[in-house]
């Protein structure tokens, strides 16, 4: 094995796997290029054919669509879509979306549907609120997630749907959230505000090839579905003043694969949830079986990628490996709190890269946020069964903080094989609470004493001091 045992081989590792990932984005760009023609105004032009994924094929303006960015479009989504519903046994059917400005307000999708979306075509979401329906709060939350009662739907909405593609030659969904944003931020705001797709007790998805923009709440939300990839998708918020613009949460799922994709919004990049509190625990529908790799991701004022913190269905059997995360306020983080109950087990995180963010890995078990005073705090989640290998980073301030209580402690967790380059040299960088576990071979910053201390060989070096040890520090 190969250990980076220095800034400089560290700072290597980093360059490579920014030119690796810039030039398969440069690849996909490659891919998409389009080489034949259509006539616009009496001058002829490059025209788009699509691939054909389904048995028939519709567009868009013949169903009176106009992409000039001002007419609404949402008869021509519903037209086209009630026509595709009525191809589910004949293998469904597409729907293409060619370049252009598709202004329109939410709508539904079918069953056995492919979505494609044209490069230079964008879908875009009307920004007043009064053309977007209201919808019950999730069951497994209670209340929306911002205020009690019923909660704004998605630009782009599913419920009880199979074999559905959303796709194209990466083609935009913009959901114009910035008078959103600002509406929130000025408490203007009655109801939970919606998602940007959001697709629910669905199964056989796949979303690939496209951009998520500029959602006015979280982008990417499968909810209580099965059998779901999400591949080679960019998702993009500003990195401040874009609230709660998580990219992907799955939410309740299974079977599910996301990869090759590059992320920069405002809140979480990722963030696996199950359900909030009592309601989550009622639900029960943990998310589990998750694969999540090859991405590049930011997060200014978050995580590149969290569990939580609504996890009260639990969070179990899910693996994260081959992940940059850059200019970030934290890289990696699991979030809990007392009231949430639930469990998250069985989490392998390998290959993670930390490039300038202030906490690399963060586990924490005090984030009280509830949905209401019916929660029971005696509802403790279990959190173990969680390990490292393989993390290298530079212009880290923390490289890790764990901070476990002795109502929630963090049982079995391991590191192996880390080294992290770092910014503040203080002796206590490496921060547990109420943690157990072991690290194996080459760690740098040197560990907690929390931890069992085995060499490459497996063998026992040094046994934890006391797995009680509280060393966090906040001020760092």
């Amino acid at each position: 094995m190969v250990l980076f045992s220095s800034h400089k081989s560290t700072s290597f590792f980093f360059v490579f796997l920014c030119v690796a990932a810039l030039g398969s984005v440069f690849l996909v760009w490659q891919k998409n290029v389009i080489n034949s023609f259509f006539v616009l105004g009496g001058v002829e032009v490059p025209v788009w054919e699509s691939p054909k994924l389904r048995p028939v094929v519709f567009n868009l303006v013949d169903f009176g669509g106009v992409g000039d960015g001002v007419a609404l479009n949402t008869m021509a989504f519903e037209k086209a879509i009630s026509v595709i519903s009525k191809f589910g046994d004949k293998g469904g059917a597409q729907l293409n979306v060619p370049p252009g400005f598709w202004l329109t307000s939410p709508f539904n999708l079918t069953s056995h549907m492919t979505l494609f979306l044209a490069h230079d075509a964008v879908i875009l979401a009307i920004q007043d609120e009064n053309y977007w329906p209201l919808m019950p709060a999730l069951p497994s939350y209670g209340h929306g997630r911002e205020h009690p009662g019923p909660r704004y739907g998605s630009l782009i909405h599913g419920q009880h749907l199979k074999d559905v593609v959303i796709t194209g030659h990466n083609g935009t969904i913009n959901g114009q959230g910035q008078t959103w944003w600002t509406k929130y931020l000025h408490k203007l705001l009655n109801h939970t505000r919606g998602p940007l797709v959001q697709l629910m007790y669905s199964s056989d998805i796949v979303i690939s090839n496209i951009t998520l923009r500029d959602s006015p709440f979280w982008t990417l939300h499968p909810y209580d579905c099965k059998n779901v990839t999400i591949k080679n998708v960019t998702i993009l918020a500003p990195v401040y003043h874009a609230p709660n613009t998580d990219g992907i949460d799955p939410d309740s799922c299974e079977d599910m694969l996301i990869e090759d994709c590059y992320i920069s919004v405002g809140d979480d990049a990722i963030a696996i949830k199950s359900g909030w509190d009592q309601y989550g625990i009622a639900y029960g529908k943990p998310s589990k079986n998750i694969i999540i790799r090859n991405l590049v991701v930011r997060s200014n004022v978050s995580a590149g990628i969290s569990i939580g913190s609504e996890m009260s269905g639990g969070v179990s059997n899910v693996t994260i490996e081959n992940i940059l995360v850059w200019e970030s306020r934290r890289a990696i983080r699991i979030k809990t709190a007392p009231g949430r109950g639930g469990y998250v087990r069985q989490i392998t995180y390998r290959n993670l890269t930390f490039h300038n963010v202030r906490v690399g890995i963060v586990i924490k078990t005090d984030y009280n946020e509830h949905p209401d005073d019916g929660y029971d705090p005696s509802a403790l989640p279990i959190l173990r069964d969680i390990s490292f290998a393989n993390i290298r980073g530079d212009g880290v301030r923390v490289p890790v903080r764990i901070e476990g209580s002795k109502e929630i402690p963090v049982r079995n967790v391991t590191f192996q094989d880390m080294n992290v380059g770092i910014t503040y040299k203080k002796k206590h960088i490496f921060q547990c609470a109420f943690v157990e576990g072991r690290v194996i071979g080459t760690i740098f910053p040197k560990p907690c004493l929390n931890f069992d201390q085995y060499n490459e060989q497996g063998e026992l070096v040094n046994q934890a001091v006391s797995q009680n040890i509280t060393n966090i520090d906040y001020e760092i």
